[in-house]
C-alpha cells in the first residue's frame, strides 16, 4: 500500500520539502499505525528543515504532532478507528513524523481523545495547547496576578490567553503583538 508524504533529503529552505509516494509503514511490535487527519507546522520543524537539528538524519519525514485515527496497533488499550492525538517523543526527528498520510508511532506516544471537535479544530490543539498549558503551570498563576503575554496573537499566545481566562475569568491580562514596521 502507498501513501503521500513530504520528505526532506537535505537541509535548506522550503524548496527542500518534496511530496512523494512511499510505502505505508509496516506495523511492528510496540507501535501503532495512525491515519493522519491533521497536523500543525511548528518552529522546531523549520529549524530542523534548515539544518539546525544535528541529531536528525536525512532523508526524514518531518512533523512533531498529529491527530488521526488508529489504523493498526499492537496495543490492547487501543482500537482501530479510535481518535487520537500525538506529540513530540522524537516524532519527525529520530523516526518519521506526521507530514504524511500515515505515521508509525510508539504505543506510549498515542493518546486517545473523546471530543466533538472537527479534525481541523483538533489539529490546532496538541503542541500549541501543551506548550501553553506547561507555561501556565510553571508560572504558578494566582487570580490576583496581572499578566503580560508577549506575542499574544501567536498560536501559543492565543492558547495561553484562553487557558488563563478559562481558569481565572476575572484576572487582568494584556498582550503585545508585532507592530508593522514603517
Amino acid at each position: 500500500m502507498k501513501m503521500k508524504a513530504v520528505v526532506i533529503y537535505e537541509a535548506g529552505g522550503p524548496e527542500q520539502l518534496k511530496v512523494e509516494t512511499r510505502e505505508i509503514p509496516k506495523l511492528k511490535e510496540g507501535w501503532t499505525l495512525v491515519k493522519i487527519k491533521g497536523f500543525g507546522i511548528n518552529r522546531s520543524e523549520i529549524f530542523t528543515r534548515e539544518g539546525h537539528s544535528p541529531s536528525v538524519k536525512f532523508p526524514r519525514i518531518l512533523g512533531i504532532e498529529c491527530v488521526g485515527e488508529i489504523e493498526e496497533t499492537t496495543s490492547s488499550n487501543l482500537k482501530k478507528g479510535q481518535k487520537i492525538v500525538s506529540i513530540m517523543g522524537e516524532m519527525g526527528r529520530a523516526f518519521d513524523g506526521s507530514y504524511a498520510e500515515y505515521v508509525l508511532l510508539p504505543n506510549e506516544q498515542v493518546y486517545p481523545v473523546n471530543t466533538s471537535l472537527t479534525w481541523e479544530e483538533l489539529a490546532t490543539v496538541p503542541e500549541t495547547y501543551y506548550t501553553a498549558f506547561g507555561s501556565m503551570g510553571n508560572l504558578q498563576i494566582k487570580e490576583t496576578d496581572n499578566i503580560l503575554v508577549r506575542a499574544g496573537s501567536s498560536g501559543v499566545g492565543i492558547a495561553f490567553l484562553k487557558l488563563v481566562k478559562a481558569k481565572f475569568p476575572n484576572i487582568r491580562i494584556v498582550a503585545s503583538i508585532r507592530r508593522k514596521k514603517e
